[in-house]
């Protein structure tokens, strides 16, 4: 009964974690095809269901534990999977601030082809994606893979800020544009790090390992 329950939950979270990977997806294609009407459903639709799919799994999460009073490994799956929907709520929240910068960019000129946003984006979805898969096939080594993408994500915004603040030193018409470009690029890398925390705490579920110190140290952080 109890390992049914904690199946169900899981098919749930894979459905939310779906539904934040095509949020983030429509943000990119309505940026690049300046399609509004992409950008208004993530906020207006997407959005409020994705913090639906929170309140529910929460709510169950909580029923199962008050009434299996669940041990181990169950206990460790059912904590593991309220931890995640906190994530994917804030993926579901950055990336609808991302359809708002994208709503304003569209109606304006581009400041250059859109080409690392994109990378950037891609990189991340398939972090989200990644995350998830390794939680439910408990893959600790999918898990560590994924969380080293970070480092290119981290990367890759940089150089967007780099080179928009020379845009914005050298014509202060692009200063505006610019910082909305810069909000996305800062949404991608919050988003990356949120699906790095679902990554380690696989790591911790499946192998008893905290790595987040070890992962910070290893940023210089």
């Amino acid at each position: 009964m109890l390992e049914e329950r904690i199946r169900l939950l899981k098919r749930e979270l894979i459905e939310y974690a779906t539904l934040v990977e095509n949020m983030l997806v429509k943000v990119v294609k309505g940026l690049l095809e300046k399609e509004k009407d992409y950008l208004l459903e993530i906020i207006e639709k997407d959005e409020p269901e994705a913090d639906q799919y929170e309140i529910n799994l929460d709510e169950k999460c909580i029923w199962i534990l008050a009434r299996f009073q669940p041990m181990a490994v169950d206990l460790r799956s059912i904590l593991m999977i309220l931890e995640i929907t906190r994530d994917l709520e804030r993926i579901g929240d950055l990336s609808a601030n991302m359809s708002r910068s994208a709503l304003f960019l569209i109606e304006r000129p581009q400041i250059k082809p859109y080409i690392d946003i994109p990378r950037m984006a891609n990189i991340v979805h398939g972090m989200i994606k990644g995350s998830i898969d390794a939680f439910i096939e408990n893959d600790s080594l999918l898990a560590r893979e994924v969380f080293q993408r970070d480092e290119t994500v981290n990367a890759l915004r940089d150089q967007i800020i780099r080179e928009l603040l020379t845009f914005m030193s050298s014509d202060p018409t692009t200063i505006e544009r610019s910082f909305r470009l810069i909000s996305l690029a800062l949404d991608l890398e919050r988003i990356g790090d949120h699906a790095t925390n679902i990554c380690e705490g696989v790591v911790f579920i499946v192998e008893g390992e905290v790595i987040k110190h070890q992962y910070d140290k290893d940023k210089g952080m």
